[in-house]
């Protein structure tokens, strides 16, 4: 079975063609800047081995049927990794926002398209091209059964004390204003790794994710169910990111509003672009800042010290909300690749059984590791995610099904 998954944005399309059989990726590649004057697209085929081959095209990609189908003449045809259409066995598409209707994997149908159109103004940013590349992939593909796996979906099993806000009932009632959480998809496949990896029953698995990259987010998994998260409505509550604040006093608008003139736009453009740890010392990349910090720069470490703090108030708070927790799990581009921040994540966790072995931790990840030393009780993990990976999988047991 040949899994073509897809991830569809307002101007790109990322896409990887996976063989089922193991699991392997026989292409992958990315479509920018459609609709722009000029375009371009960067196809590899087997992406992971030393005989990686490159194809770079740049020329105007009007919108997203023009560059699916350059895409997919890439794929398939006589230089492709396939001769024709027919041996995909199933396309796979990414959706950051389901609002509440979505628990699962869902087969894709005319209802379903209709059903994530109503919630884009939940998501106005993702959601609009992650549809555009549905409607294509559909046209292209007319008799191939396509999934739909969205990130929001984890999190549904939230209870109500986790996903509600203190705010007038009729809020949600109206406008479904409530905690949805995000990454669900990276959070999911690494909470499923580490209970593979550590032998347990993921139905009986307790674990805190902890997905760093450039946007952040924290889950809490009970017994194989997500039961609480740092992010909420969008994307911006809860951890320190790159550009992102994370939490906020929720009178910051009007303050800013008064003291600077500030719309509410203007401020939610501050929040989402120029916040987090660029706001707090320029810069938004990690390495970075740790190049800074060691030629001395305070505004890099205090960046460094802000996220990392964060990171850990929100681990001891999930702490309290699980009671027993089998595993830490970091992932993502710092996740997986930062010691430090891992380190620093944990830092006076030791009274709560969390205790993690440096000279493990300093090592490059490319497969689980764990990290904590032999006497901790909860055992901390770095588990490098695979979103496009899981999306196969659950694509092809759905279609299975």
């Amino acid at each position: 079975m040949k899994v073509l998954v897809i991830n569809s944005g307002s101007s790109s399309i990322k896409y990887q063609l996976f063989d089922m059989t193991d699991e392997s990726v026989l292409c992958s590649g990315l479509v920018e800047r459609i609709g722009e004057d000029m375009g371009s697209l960067t196809h590899k085929v087997a992406p992971d081995t030393d005989r990686a081959d490159r194809i770079v095209l740049e020329q105007p990609i009007a919108d997203h049927e023009v560059g699916m189908r350059l895409a997919i003449d890439l794929i398939c045809g006589e230089k492709g990794v396939v001769k024709d259409k027919s041996e995909i066995s199933a396309v796979g598409h990414r959706i950051v926002h389901g609002g509440e209707s979505f628990h699962h994997p869902t087969l894709v149908d005319d209802s379903v398209m209709e059903e994530l159109a109503k919630v884009i103004p939940l998501a106005p940013l993702h959601n609009p091209g992650h549809l555009a590349g549905m409607r294509v992939a559909r046209a292209l593909f007319p008799t191939v059964p396509q999934v739909v796996v969205i990130d929001t979906a984890y999190h549904q099993t939230l209870p109500p004390k986790a996903y509600m806000y203190a705010l007038p009932y009729d809020l949600y009632e109206e406008l479904r204003i409530r905690r949805y959480g995000f990454h669900g998809t990276s959070h999911c496949f690494v909470a499923k790794e580490a209970a593979r990896v550590m032998g347990r029953p993921f139905e009986e698995f307790n674990c805190i994710t902890v997905h760093l990259g450039n946007g952040c987010s924290m889950t809490a998994t009970e017994n194989g169910r997500a039961v609480d998260t740092s992010m909420g409505i969008t994307p911006l509550e809860g951890l320190v990111m790159g550009t992102r604040s994370g939490d906020v006093d929720a009178a910051l608008h009007s303050f800013l509003h008064r003291s600077r003139g500030m719309t509410p736009e203007e401020v939610d453009f501050m929040l989402n672009k120029e916040s987090g740890l660029k706001g707090l010392c320029g810069m938004g990349d990690m390495r970075d800042i740790h190049a800074a910090i060691a030629k001395g720069d305070e505004r890099a470490r205090l960046a460094l010290d802000v996220q990392t703090y964060r990171n850990r108030k929100y681990i001891a708070s999930f702490m309290g909300v699980l009671g027993r927790v089998d595993a830490i799990i970091f992932t993502a581009g710092i996740g997986e690749n930062d010691s430090v921040v891992r380190s620093k994540s944990v830092e006076n966790l030791e009274r709560f059984g969390v205790k993690i072995d440096e000279k493990i931790n300093d090592q490059r990840v490319s497969t689980p590791l764990r990290i904590s030393t032999d006497d901790s009780e909860v055992q901390v993990w770095v588990i490098p995610t695979n979103e496009e990976l899981a999306i196969a999988r659950e694509t092809k047991a759905l279609i299975e099904a």
